[in-house]
């Protein structure tokens, strides 16, 4: 894991978060019509609207496409969604560039090797448990919580715990 005392906790505005494996657990259900099928926890929601009312703005990243996806992010209201992303950094960066932001305002949350550019270019970079051995090195926090069981409202009470917001 990397060093956490550096961060800068009072600059981080935008987070920005994987879906599968981090606002999931991973599994992908298909029925019988190739619907997929996605679980998504209230816990996770709840962080989300909080983090909002404390001044946080969210995007999801995917490396995937799927109705599900474009339906909680709608649900949750979250500026952004980006899907089928080879290159998350490209994604991370169209944000800075529409929000006015610097590397020193987001936070992302990935779990797999694809996610450690981004991971590395974020001011505070987190991880579920579950994530991969490479992705837990490149951290600088791991939750407790598991993907898709509410790692993504502990990460977001932290930050909002580190600003003083609760």
């Amino acid at each position: 894991m990397k060093d956490i005392n550096s961060i800068d906790f009072s600059k981080i505005q935008f987070v920005l978060m994987d879906l599968d494996g981090v606002l999931t657990d991973g599994t992908i259900y298909y029925t019988g019509n190739n619907e997929m099928i996605k679980a998504f926890n209230a816990h996770d929601g709840f962080g989300i609207n909080r983090g909002r009312l404390h001044g946080l703005k969210f995007a999801i990243i995917s490396g995937m496409s799927a109705p599900a996806n474009a339906f909680r992010a709608k649900r949750l209201a979250i500026e952004e969604l980006y899907e089928n992303c080879a290159n998350k950094c490209d994604a991370a960066n169209e944000i800075k560039l529409k929000y006015n932001l610097t590397d020193e305002n987001i936070c992302f949350m990935g779990d797999d090797v694809f996610d450690i550019p981004l991971l590395n270019q974020a001011a505070f970079s987190a991880c579920p448990p579950e994530a991969v051995e490479e992705v837990r090195k490149e951290v600088h926090y791991i939750t407790k919580v598991s993907a898709g069981r509410g790692c993504v409202r502990e990460m977001i009470d932290y930050i909002l715990r580190k600003q003083g917001k609760i």
